[in-house]
C-alpha cells in the first residue's frame, strides 16, 4: 500500500511552503489558492515559481472557468479571456522570474467554480508537460489542415503513448479520435471556432494545446485580396491634395469615396461630384468621375461610396427611412458603378434600422456586395455599442470593419487592465483585439490610421508603426507591451484617412503599407 501525506502537509506542498523533490519541478510552475470566498464569489492568487536553472523572460497562465463563473478585477497581470478559456500574462514589471524565485498575481471572481486545466508558458501548471507519471505529452504542431463551408479539419504531431486524442471548444468535448486529425463539421458557412487538443491513455489526459482557430468557406467578398489597403477619396475642397479619382495611386485595392449626402427624404441620400472640387480640377463632371471608376474596376479596384463623415447627417431611424436609404444607394450605385457601401456615421446611428437598410440593400445588389463601417474608437469598446452591435447583427454579409484609431485619447484595450496612448503600437494592437476576441472574424477587421500630418488631430503615426501593428497581430512579432492572446493572419489589412492627405505626404503610407500587406500570411 502507498503511504499517504496527512492532509496539512500535502496542502503544503501544494501551496508552496514545503520544498518538493527537484524530479518533481521542472521549469516553471504555477499554484492557486483561493485567498478569500464569500460564497458568491472568490479572490485567487497563482504564484509562479522558476523551478529551473534559467531566468523565465516572461510568462503566461491560462486556464479555464466553469460555465457560471467569469474573472473581474485582477491585478499584477494582462488578462483577455476567450469564452471560458481566461489568460494572464505579465506585466512590464514582473516578467523576468530568475532560478528559484516567484512572482503571483491576484484576481476577483464571480461564482463558485476555481480554474481548471490550467497552463503556464503551454505546460501543465504542476509542472513539466508530465504532470502525472504515464500521461502523454502535450500534442504539438496542432493546426487547420482544411476547411470546407460546414467543416473545419484538424491535424497534429503524434504523442507517444497515447491511444486517442480528444478535441475541445473551450471546456466542451466535441470529437475524440485514435488518429492525429479530426473534422469538425455541422458547421455554417463562414464561421469561426477554436479549439484546443489533449492526448489520451490508461493514465489519464494531458494538458491541452495552444488554441487554433479556424473559419469555414464560403464568407462574403471572395474576390478581394486576402488582406486589402483601403484609402479614403475626398469629394471636397480642404488643404490635401484635390485628385481626379483617375490619380488615385495602385497601391490601394478599395476606394472609398467620401461622401455621399442625406436627401430631402428621410433616410435618402444622394451623390454627385462636388461643385467646389470640379472648380479647382478645371471642370471634373459627373461623367468623367464614372468614366474613372469604371476603369479603376477595369484594374481590380474596388470602388465605394462612402455615407455620413464628421459632418454627415443621414439618419436611418424606422423602416420606412430603411427603404429609403437601401433604395437611394442601389440606385447610385447603379448609376456610378459603385462596388458597396462604407457607414460612417460620426454622429450616431440605429443598429436595427440600419441592419434592416443594409440587409435590403443585400438582397437587391446580392452576394457582390461590399459593406464597410468605419467607427470611431469610441464605437468600438463595447459590443454594447451601436457600431459594435450592427457589426455583429450583419455579420454574414459584412465586409471589413475599419476603425478610426485616432482621435480618440487613450483608451482600454482587450486586457482591460490599462488605458493605451493613442499614436502606439500598443493602442492599435489591444484595440484590435477587442473586435477579434468579441465575434468578428479577423478578416472582417482592418485597423484605420491618419496618411500623416494634417489628416487627423490625434493619432498621427510613422508608417512603420502600422506595419509592426500588423506584424503583432498576424504573426506575432513586432508588437508593444501588449500581446494579443494569440494571432490573427487572416486580419484583413489597413485603412487610411485619406489617399488625398497621402498624396500631400509624398505618399509614404502607401508605398510601406502596401506591400507589407502582401508579406502578411
Amino acid at each position: 500500500m502507498r503511504r499517504r501525506l496527512p492532509f496539512v502537509v500535502l496542502a503544503l506542498v501544494l501551496w508552496g511552503l514545503l520544498p518538493v523533490s527537484p524530479a518533481a519541478a521542472v521549469g516553471e510552475t504555477a499554484v492557486f489558492v483561493k485567498t478569500a470566498d464569500w460564497g458568491s464569489g472568490w479572490e485567487g492568487k497563482y504564484t509562479i515559481t522558476n523551478t529551473g536553472t534559467a531566468t523565465i523572460s516572461g510568462w503566461r497562465v491560462e486556464f479555464d472557468l466553469p460555465a457560471g463563473t467569469t474573472p473581474g478585477s485582477f491585478w499584477d497581470a494582462l488578462l483577455t479571456s476567450s469564452g471560458n478559456h481566461h489568460t494572464f500574462t505579465n506585466r512590464e514589471y514582473n516578467g523576468s522570474i530568475a532560478p528559484g524565485a516567484s512572482v503571483a498575481f491576484g484576481f476577483l471572481a464571480s461564482g463558485s467554480g476555481t480554474p481548471q486545466n490550467c497552463r503556464v508558458n503551454g505546460v501543465a501548471c504542476a509542472g513539466g508537460t508530465d504532470p502525472q507519471p504515464g500521461v502523454p505529452a502535450t500534442p504539438g504542431g496542432v493546426g487547420v489542415t482544411a476547411t470546407t463551408s460546414t467543416s473545419i479539419t484538424l491535424g497534429w504531431n503524434a504523442a507517444a503513448t497515447a491511444t486517442s486524442y480528444r478535441v475541445y471548444e473551450g471546456s466542451t468535448l466535441r470529437a475524440t479520435v485514435t488518429g492525429t486529425s479530426a473534422t469538425l463539421s455541422g458547421l455554417s458557412a463562414c464561421t469561426s471556432r477554436t479549439y484546443t487538443v489533449a492526448a489520451v491513455n490508461s493514465v489519464g489526459e494531458s494538458a491541452r494545446s495552444g488554441p487554433v482557430t479556424g473559419t469555414t468557406s464560403g464568407c462574403p467578398q471572395a474576390d478581394l485580396p486576402r488582406h486589402t489597403l483601403t484609402g479614403y477619396w475626398h469629394n471636397f475642397v480642404n488643404p490635401a491634395t484635390e485628385l481626379r479619382l483617375s490619380a488615385v495611386p495602385n497601391e490601394y485595392d478599395v476606394i472609398a469615396v467620401a461622401f455621399a449626402e442625406a436627401a430631402s427624404t428621410p433616410g435618402a441620400v444622394t451623390f454627385g461630384v462636388d461643385p467646389g472640387l470640379s472648380t479647382t480640377l478645371g471642370g471634373y463632371t459627373n461623367a468623367q468621375f464614372k468614366a474613372d471608376v469604371t476603369a479603376l474596376r477595369s484594374r481590380g479596384k474596388k470602388v465605394i461610396l462612402s455615407v455620413g463623415g464628421e459632418a454627415g447627417r443621414v439618419t436611418v431611424s424606422d423602416s420606412a427611412s430603411a427603404t429609403n436609404f437601401a433604395n437611394s444607394v442601389r440606385a447610385i450605385m447603379a448609376e456610378y458603378g459603385f462596388d458597396g457601401v462604407d457607414i460612417d456615421l460620426e454622429n450616431g446611428l440605429n443598429p436595427t434600422f440600419m441592419a434592416q437598410a443594409l440587409r435590403n440593400l443585400r438582397g437587391q445588389v446580392g452576394s457582390s456586395l461590399i459593406i464597410t463601417m468605419a467607427p470611431q474608437t469610441i464605437d468600438m469598446q463595447s459590443t454594447g455599442g451601436s457600431y459594435f452591435a450592427l457589426a455583429l447583427s450583419i455579420k454574414d454579409i459584412l465586409t471589413t470593419v475599419h476603425t478610426q484609431f485616432y482621435n480618440s485619447g487613450s483608451m482600454l484595450g482587450c486586457d482591460q487592465s490599462q488605458a493605451y496612448s493613442q499614436g502606439t503600437v500598443n493602442f492599435i494592437t489591444a484595440l484590435t483585439c477587442i473586435q477579434l476576441e468579441n465575434g468578428l472574424r479577423p478578416d472582417q477587421v482592418a485597423v484605420g490610421l491618419p496618411a500623416g500630418p494634417g489628416a487627423a488631430g490625434g493619432g498621427v503615426v510613422a508608417p512603420s508603426v502600422v506595419t509592426n501593428a500588423l506584424d503583432c497581430l498576424a504573426r506575432g512579432t513586432n508588437c508593444g507591451s501588449f500581446r494579443p492572446p494569440r494571432t490573427y493572419p487572416a486580419i484583413r489589412g489597413a485603412m487610411t484617412w485619406s489617399i488625398n492627405w497621402d498624396v500631400a505626404n509624398g505618399n509614404g503610407f502607401a508605398r510601406t503599407v502596401a506591400p507589407h500587406l502582401d508579406t502578411l500570411p
